[in-house]
C-alpha cells in the first residue's frame, strides 16, 4: 500500500522543503497551511507561500483559521489514515489530540540546534546573540513546545555578516536536502529519537518592533547583530529629528568618539569600547532603501551629530 504523508508548513522557509519532497517522489497527500491574510490596507489578500507552490505543484491544500477545538478538521486527517506528518514553521500549535492521527507521528524541521533557541524566532535570536553556529533539527512534536525528541541535527557556521533571511535562505536549502533520508528512515522505522536535555533549554521569544532600537551604548557586534537579525523586518532603526531611520546593512568601523556620535562623512557612528559601525544601507521612514553614499548626499545627519535620545 502507497505511503502517505501530510505537510503543514507556511512560510517562505518551507517551500523548498515541500518541494524537495515532491519532487523526489514523497506521496504528499495534503498540505495544510495558515489561511490569507489581508494586507496593511486591506486592498490586497495575501496567500501564504506554502498554499502558493502547493497550488502550482496541483497539491490539495486546506487552510483552517485554527485547529484547536476543530472537530471537522480532526475527522477529516483521520480519515485519511497517513503514514506521517511534517510540520515546518506551520505557525500554529498543533493540538494534542491530532497528534495520534498519524502512524509514525508528527515530525518537526525546527530552524535551531535544540535545545537551545525553542520557540517563534530561532534564527533572529540566534543572530542576535551571537553565536557561532545555527542549524537544524529534526523532532518529533509532542504536547511542550519544541521540546520533543530528537532525532537528528545539522550544522552551519553563523558568519557575522550573515543577516536573518540569508541565514533562513540555507536552513531552509539545508533541511530541503537532508529530509529525504530522514522521511526515508522514520518510514521504514529505521530512526531513533533521542529525548533532549531539557536543563539547556533556551527560547526564541517572538520579535516586538521595539526591540530594533539601537542603543549606541553597546558594543558595535551586539549593535551588527541587532540589525543583521532583524532583517529583513521589523528592521534595527535609530531616531533623529523625529524621523525613524531603519538600518539594513553595516559592518564593524574604524572610527572613536563618544557613544552616539556620527564620526564621519559616511555615516560611521561611535559605539561602546572605543568601536564603532559604518551604516552601509539606510531607509529613512517612508522612503526607498539608499545606499549610504546616495543618502548622505541630502541627509541632515552630519559629522560631528549625536545619535543618542533624538
Amino acid at each position: 500500500m502507497a505511503k502517505k504523508i501530510i505537510f503543514m508548513g507556511t512560510p517562505m522557509f518551507a517551500v523548498p522543503i515541500l518541494k524537495s519532497l515532491y519532487q523526489n517522489g514523497f506521496p504528499i497527500n495534503l498540505v495544510y497551511t495558515q489561511p490569507p491574510q489581508k494586507s496593511h490596507r486591506g486592498q490586497k489578500i495575501n496567500k501564504s507561500p506554502v498554499q502558493g507552490i502547493s497550488e502550482t505543484l496541483n497539491i490539495d491544500f486546506r487552510a483552517p483559521q485554527s485547529l484547536k477545538d476543530n472537530d471537522e478538521e480532526y475527522e477529516f486527517l483521520k480519515r485519511i489514515n497517513a503514514d506521517l506528518a511534517i510540520v515546518v514553521a506551520y505557525g500554529q500549535i498543533i493540538p494534542k489530540e491530532f497528534l495520534t492521527l498519524t502512524k509514525k507521528g508528527f515530525i518537526n524541521i525546527h530552524a535551531s540546534l535544540l535545545p537551545k533557541w525553542r520557540g517563534a524566532a530561532p534564527i533572529q535570536r540566534s543572530i542576535m546573540s551571537l553565536d557561532k553556529e545555527t542549524g537544524i533539527t529534526i523532532m518529533k512534536i509532542n504536547e511542550e513546545l519544541d521540546s520533543g525528541p530528537i532525532s537528528n541535527k545539522y550544522k552551519i557556521n553563523l558568519d557575522q555578516n550573515l543577516n536573518a533571511y540569508e541565514v533562513s535562505e540555507k536552513l531552509s536549502l539545508l533541511a530541503a536536502e537532508k529530509i529525504l533520508d530522514n522521511v526515508d528512515d522514520i518510514l521504514d522505522g529505521k530512526s531513533s529519537f533521542i529525548n533532549q536535555d531539557h536543563s539547556k533549554a533556551t527560547y526564541a521569544k517572538k520579535i516586538m518592533k521595539s526591540e530594533g532600537l539601537i542603543d549606541w551604548n553597546e558594543d558595535a557586534l551586539k549593535i551588527i547583530g541587532k540589525i543583521n537579525g532583524l532583517y529583513p523586518s521589523p528592521g534595527a532603526f535609530f531616531n533623529f529629528n523625529g524621523q525613524r531611520y531603519k538600518i539594513l546593512k553595516a559592518e564593524i568601523g574604524k572610527g572613536i568618539g563618544v557613544n552616539g556620535e556620527v564620526v564621519s562623512n559616511d555615516l560611521e557612528v561611535a559605539c561602546a569600547n572605543n568601536k564603532s559601525i559604518k551604516i552601509l544601507e539606510i531607509q529613512r521612514e517612508g522612503k526607498r532603501v539608499q545606499k549610504i553614499g546616495e543618502f548622505m548626499l541630502g541627509s541632515q545627519i552630519k559629522k560631528g551629530s549625536s545619535l543618542l535620545n533624538v
